[in-house]
């Protein structure tokens, strides 16, 4: 890979994040970013990116196809090699995990 065409690792988490931004709960009408379902986003220097998630409760309706989701659309940027998305419920999801932008979406200020 030659220099022009090496990518910063934050401006890539950066474009993750944008990803992760247009995926929402079908059930909130906020992205799951915003709602403090994403933990964490790996990088490392092969472009391979881990995403680790939480989903709002254990036996959440889109269980199955919101992680499929996550990693089809991050996949969808080009420069990443492979992308992996854990589902963790340690610590388990609350509210208090959302942004400020969702607690006033959906009127919890």
């Amino acid at each position: 890979m030659s220099e022009d065409t090496i990518i910063d690792t934050q401006e890539l988490g950066e474009k993750i994040v944008g990803v992760l931004k247009t995926i929402y709960d079908p059930e909130i009408p906020v992205d799951i970013y915003e709602l403090g379902l994403i933990y964490d986003v790996f990088v490392n220097e092969e472009y391979d990116v881990k995403i680790l998630m939480t989903l709002t409760t254990p036996n959440c309706p889109v269980a199955e196809t919101l992680p499929v989701e996550v990693e089809e659309k991050v996949k969808s940027l080009d420069v990443l090699n492979d992308v992996e998305v854990e589902i963790t419920f340690d610590p388990p999801w609350t509210q208090e995990l959302m942004s400020e932008e969702a607690k006033l979406e959906l009127g919890f200020l």
